[in-house]
């Protein structure tokens, strides 16, 4: 009986372990992102993904040469985004948008959301809670 009860003991201990494990495994660091500056991109919506762990915002912007670079930008979570007043409809393929971004330390068409603005020039915030960003001199319409 004593060796069935240490073997359960033993299970529910590493069961514990596990499970504490695998949230602080699933995330990842933001490291790659140079958040000491921000690139302001002007573009045309690819697809916004509102999906977990973090959304995407696929933007085509036209290089100087001409060309278009499509651009991967990753946002907060749509838990995270939701709390911020963002909506799963709120960005739609084919808007024109700028988003302001935290570019990637290795040059690539890659980022992270700061802030987009709207078509209709809403300001939506990714790094700050609210829809409407604001500034010194109150919010931005």
């Amino acid at each position: 009986m004593t060796r069935i009860r240490r073997t359960l003991g033993l299970a529910a201990v590493l069961a514990g372990a596990a499970a504490l494990a695998a949230p602080a495994a699933a995330h990842h660091s933001f490291a790659m992102f140079d958040k000491k500056k921000t690139v302001t991109l002007k573009g045309t919506v690819k697809e916004f993904q509102w999906v977990n762990p973090h959304s995407w915002l696929h933007v085509n912007v036209p290089g100087a040469d001409g060309k278009v670079v499509e651009w991967k930008i990753e946002g907060r979570s749509p838990n995270v985004l939701s709390r911020r007043g963002w909506r799963r409809d709120l960005i739609k393929a084919g808007d024109k948008v700028s988003v302001v971004i935290y570019p990637m330390k290795d040059g690539s068409a890659m980022g992270a959301i700061v802030r987009v603005t709207l078509p209709n020039g809403m300001d939506i915030n990714a790094d700050t809670p609210g829809a409407v960003d604001t500034d010194e001199e109150g919010p931005r319409k």
